[in-house]
C-alpha cells in the first residue's frame, strides 16, 4: 500500500502540549528495557549539529537515545548505539527493528514509540533521554521545540524534505550528533564502494533500462517509483530508470498507474516490491500485467516481505541487505530466469 513510499504519511496530528517537558526523575523505564544506550566510545564533544531548524549543540556523550523516525534505529545500531527508545514504522517487527539490524540490539528491548496519534512526547521525556534523533520523523518547528525541552534534539539537514532525504544526510547527522562524523563517513563509504564493486561486475546492467515498482495495487493503482524517488539501489548498481511515466507522479511521490497504463512500466528489468503471497496475486492480475515483455519473459523480480522492508527503510544495513538479497536475482532477471512466483 502507499505507506511503503518515500512519503511515508505527513499528516500526524500534534498531541497535547506536555504539562512538563522534562521529567523528575520518579519514572524510571519499564522493566527489561536498558537502562542506558550502549555506545561505541570516540565522540568529540561538544558536539554542534546545524539542522532544518537551526543549531543544536549536544554537550557530552549521550548515554539515553530515543529515535523519534521510522529508519534512524538502524544507524544508531550500526554506529554502535542502542537507543532506549525507537518508533514503529510498519510491519511488526520485534522491538521495531527489523532483521538486518536486530542482532545489534544485542539483547535489548527498547521502549517501542507510535505516531498514529502523533509523536508521544509524553512517553518519551519519561525515557529521560539525552538526546532525541529524528532525521526521518516529518518533524514540525513546533515538534522540534516540543523535543528540544527534553533533550538535544536532531533533525535532517536544512532544505531536506519531511521524509527520506538522502540517506546519506541522515547518516552524517545522525553520526555528528554523536561527535562521531568520521564515523559516519566511513559508513557511507564502504558501502558506496560495495554497491560500485557490484556494478563493475556486471557492466552489462548499465545497458538495461529497470522500475522499481510496489508489490500490489491498491485501491485499483500500482504505485510506481519515477527516476530519482527511492530508485538510487539500481542506479547504482548500473541500471537506467524507466522513464515516461512521470505525469502521473504528483510532486516529490510515486506515479500512480491505473490498470490501462500499466504498459507504460516496462522495462529490460521490473522489480516488485511484493510482501506476501497475496500480494503476488492481485498484482499478477492487474491490468495487463501479463502482457508485459519483463513479466513474460521472466525479466521481473519479486521481493519477499523483508526484501521489500530492506528496500523501503534506505539505511546503510537495509541497503546491505537488499545488495546480498537481489544480487543474484537481479542476475536471473537480466537474463530471462527469474521465476515468477512469490518467493518461498
Amino acid at each position: 500500500m502507499r505507506l511503503r513510499s518515500a512519503l511515508v504519511t505527513a499528516a500526524l496530528a500534534l498531541p497535547l502540549l506536555l504539562a512538563a517537558c522534562g521529567s523528575d526523575g520518579s519514572e524510571s523505564p519499564a522493566a527489561g528495557d536498558p537502562t542506558t544506550s550502549g555506545s561505541a566510545e570516540g565522540g568529540t564533544f561538544p558536539a554542534t549539529v546545524e539542522h532544518k531548524f537551526g543549531e543544536t549543540v549536544v554537550p557530552e556523550e549521550p548515554k539515553r537515545v530515543v529515535s523519534v523516525g521510522v529508519t534512524e534505529q538502524d544507524v544508531l545500531l550500526q554506529l554502535g548505539v542502542v537507543p532506549v527508545g525507537v518508533t514503529e514504522w510498519y510491519g511488526e517487527q520485534p522491538d521495531a527493528t527489523w532483521p538486518w539490524a536486530h542482532d545489534l540490539l544485542d539483547g535489548a528491548h527498547p521502549e517501542v514509540l507510535k505516531t498514529d496519534d502523533g509523536f508521544e512526547f509524553e512517553k518519551i521525556a519519561a525515557l529521560e533521554p539525552d538526546l532525541i534523533v529524528g532525521t526521518n520523523a516529518g518533524m514540525t518547528k513546533k515538534d522540534y521545540e516540543l523535543f528540544s525541552a527534553i533533550a538535544p534534539t536532531i533533525t535532517s539537514t536544512d532544505g531536506s524534505n519531511d521524509y527520506f532525504s538522502p540517506w546519506q544526510d541522515q547518516v552524517l547527522q545522525i553520526a555528528r550528533g554523536l561527535g562521531r562524523e568520521a564515523d559516519g563517513q566511513q559508513l557511507i563509504d564502504d558501502l558506496e564502494a560495495d554497491y560500485a564493486a557490484v556494478a563493475a561486475e556486471h557492466p552489462e546492467w548499465a545497458d538495461l533500462t529497470a522500475t522499481f515498482s510496489q508489490g500490489a495495487p491498491y485501491d485499483g493503482i500500482l504505485y510506481v517509483y519515477p527516476p530519482g524517488l527511492s530508485t538510487d539501489f539500481l542506479t547504482e548498481l548500473g541500471f537506467t530508470m524507466t522513464t515516461g511515466f512521470e505525469d502521473y507522479a504528483p510532486q516529490g511521490s510515486q506515479a500512480e498507474i491505473s490498470a490501462e497504463n500499466v504498459g507504460l512500466i516496462d522495462a529490460d528489468v521490473i522489480v516488485f516490491a511484493t510482501e506476501d503471497e497475496k500480494g503476488f496475486d492481485s498484482l499478477q492480475k492487474f491490468g495487463t500485467i501479463g502482457s508485459l515483455s519483463a513479466v513474460k519473459e521472466n525479466r521481473s523480480v519479486y521481493t519477499d516481505g523483508t526484501l521489500a522492508g530492506a528496500v523501503y527503510f534506505d539505511t546503510p544495513l537495509s541497503r546491505a541487505y537488499v545488495l546480498e538479497k537481489l544480487t543474484p536475482m537481479l542476475e536471473q532477471a537480466a537474463n530471462g530466469e527469474a521465476p515468477r512466483a512469490f518467493p518461498s
